[in-house]
């Protein structure tokens, strides 16, 4: 039907391949095999060539909303929870195909290259649903040798690919996230596997992908799955009992377990419910800064919705774009209007500088403010590794406040909480699956050493009688004689899973294990590693230190050293101030001038400013009588110059404007 129809896929690529879903019936579009004469086939999604897949987790992981919103975080004041919902999140992601995805594709580069480009695409169009944009920033193909082992075993190859990702890749090109098409048959039903809630993190951000289809939807999907873990998403299972409004038969929900055909192309309630749960959290805190439009892969194009060299806006292609401020056909700005995107930006004008955009989402997070000269919200920035949180009982590490009692919650449910540290001390002494610090370089368990017990296997009290962490997980249990009486009960959680998966019942990295102590690669360390106490010393007791040790200073204080007076934050956040005093304030500053601008009128019909104003030459009496006159003309200007600095953020205009009225009482 022409009312449907969408140029997007056609103006990015050569040749169109896409999927239309028309009343509730799912369509596949791709090109003929030759290709020559430019036709194109449009089947059922049910006649692609497809062997149904399974993910390769084993396990749940649920973290109720209101956990997170019970919590006692507070962050520089108060806790306010981040509006997830409005505001857009970007992955910078990387795609890499290893060797055997190169040879799949008759080793040509360019045929391999824009089937990774229309995966992201995909991918993209799935999240976007979301608010999150998936933006490729690089692709790499190996089509030489593969760069890490990859092998059948996806858990192998999951392990060997993230540790390359955070040697190799992630230094030489940053981004947030990076997935492994890989040409290889993985052994048994798996076809993706990702760790969860690992969004961002250096050692994690990422996954594998098996291309186990004809069409790049397939893998598509996949990617989309495997993203959702890293975002911290749960399967789909029945025991859930996830919304989703696309029923089974025609493709269902992203996150099920098993991915067969038609092929799911939305998201469940669910999977919304935890990745709200995630970014309250703290997890992705990378992904509210907009990325660098230069290093967008596939070149410049108005309506693919980022703003490039050259255009002043882009919403969209013409029959997606909702935004009033932008013509969607040549990337331009309409009328008036001075922006049309952006946090701080408002009916197509910018918001006043120091309008808070993005408010902090946990007690490790800080919140930034328009500058008052860009429509984009300042860069996320949280607090640096190794600040104290939740009042002392944490130290925030990637902008998470990570404690024992959260991860027992997690694991256990509400009521629960730490056990003592000797069930730390006898349960993590063992060595063995049930009690360990991780696993040493032969793949063993590894012992904890006494200083060290707080960073092995989490020890719990209180809570549900079973784990809530899925059906796969058991509780273990240890009961300790005290030499006083009576006995300890410890609550251990071991998972089923396989070996190279991250285990849920460890104690979280970044988890305060002692005075001045964190967990850090399953060792208690001190946190004078990452510098906090020198950073926070040079704000002056009036700020904190950022991710990018610069000072986030208290309101009234200024950036950089927070030794000045000024309006807050920080040179990263923008200014502090919040609305709420700012219409105060400029409440005031009027009913005064209202006042005033009444005696100014007195003062005129009485004709003294005018005699001094236009009189050069005038008796004592006559200068003394208009004197009150000149003190009240000084304040109006003032005033008025006062309610200007506050909306704009301009402090140099007070200092101009007194130095124009000394140089006219001279």
């Amino acid at each position: 039907k022409p009312s449907h129809k969408s140029q997007a896929p056609c103006l990015t690529f050569p040749l169109c391949r896409g999927f239309i879903t028309l009343e509730g019936k799912s369509y596949v579009l791709e090109p003929s095999a030759d290709h020559s004469d430019g036709t194109h086939w449009i089947y059922t999604a049910e006649h692609l060539n497809f062997a149904p897949g399974t993910c390769g987790h084993e396990f749940n992981i649920s973290y109720p909303i209101e956990h997170a919103d019970s919590s006692p975080f507070k962050a520089f004041g108060t806790r306010h929870k981040r509006h997830v919902q409005t505001t857009t999140k970007y992955v910078e992601l990387i795609i890499v195909a290893d060797n055997r995805e190169f040879q799949k594709q008759g080793k040509d580069m360019e045929k391999v290259k824009q089937r990774l480009a229309e995966i992201a695409n995909y991918v993209d169009k799935f999240y976007r649903a979301l608010n999150i944009r998936v933006a490729l920033v690089g692709l790499e193909v190996w089509s030489d040798v593969d760069k890490c082992p990859i092998t059948q075993d996806p858990f192998t190859t999951l392990h060997e690919f993230l540790d390359w990702r955070k040697v190799k890749l992630l230094p030489q090109k940053p981004h947030d996230n990076a997935q492994l098409i890989s040409g290889v048959y993985f052994q048994g039903t798996t076809i993706g596997m990702a760790p969860i809630m690992s969004m961002c993190t250096a050692e994690q951000s990422g996954g594998i992908v098996m291309d186990h289809s004809d069409n790049p939807l397939g893998a598509a999907v996949t990617l989309a799955h495997e993203l959702g873990h890293n975002f911290g998403m749960n399967h789909d299972t029945p025991e859930r009992g996830c919304g989703c409004r696309v029923t089974v038969d025609r493709g269902g929900c992203i996150m099920t377990p098993s991915t067969g055909y038609p092929f799911p192309t939305v998201f469940s309630s669910c999977s919304k419910k935890d990745l709200t749960a995630s970014f309250e959290k703290g997890v992705g805190m990378c992904l509210f800064n907009m990325p660098e439009v230069k290093v967008l892969y596939g070149g410049q194009k108005c309506g693919n919705g980022y703003v490039e060299e050259g255009e002043e806006c882009d919403c969209g292609e013409l029959e997606e774009c909702v935004n009033p401020c932008c013509n969607a056909t040549t990337c331009t700005l309409k009328g008036d209007a001075v922006c049309a995107h952006g946090q701080c930006c408002q009916d197509c004008q910018l918001k006043p500088a120091g309008t808070p955009c993005r408010e902090s989402s946990n007690s490790c997070d800080l919140p930034e403010f328009c500058t008052g000269g860009s429509p984009h919200c300042p860069s996320n920035v949280y607090l640096h590794d190794g600040h104290a949180c939740q009042n002392v009982d944490g130290y925030c590490y990637n902008g998470i406040c990570q404690t024992h009692e959260q991860q027992c919650i997690t694991l256990w449910g509400q009521g629960a909480k730490a056990a003592p540290g000797i069930c730390f001390q006898r349960v993590n002494s063992a060595g063995d699956p049930y009690g360990n610090c991780g696993k040493d370089s032969k793949g063993s368990f590894a012992k904890c050493e006494a200083r060290d017990a707080k960073c092995g296997k989490i020890q719990c009290q209180g809570g549900a009688n079973r784990p809530v962490i899925g059906t796969n997980a058991v509780s273990i249990e240890t009961n300790i004689p005290m030499q006083e009486g009576g006995r300890i009960l410890c609550r251990g959680t071991h998972v089923y899973l396989g070996d190279d998966m991250p285990d849920p019942g460890l104690v979280l990295t970044g988890t305060k294990c002692g005075d001045g102590l964190m967990c850090l690669n399953r060792r208690c360390q001190n946190i004078s590693v990452f510098g906090v106490h020198e950073c926070s010393a040079k704000c002056s007791s009036q700020g904190v230190c950022n991710n990018n040790k610069n000072c986030h200073c208290e309101a009234h204080w200024a950036p950089p050293f927070c030794d000045k007076a000024g309006f807050g934050g920080s040179v990263d956040s923008g200014p502090i101030r919040l609305a709420s005093n700012l219409n105060l304030t400029v409440g005031i500053l009027v009913a005064l001038l209202t006042v005033l601008g009444a005696a100014l009128i007195i003062c005129i019909k009485r004709k003294t400013v005018l005699g001094l104003l236009f009189i050069s030459k005038k008796n004592l009496i006559e200068k003394h009588r208009c004197f009150f006159f000149n003190i009240i003309i000084a304040i109006i200007i003032l005033t008025f110059n006062f309610i200007m600095m506050q909306l704009t953020g301009n402090i140099s205009i007070i200092g101009h404007t007194v130095k124009k009225i000394a140089e006219y009482n001279k």
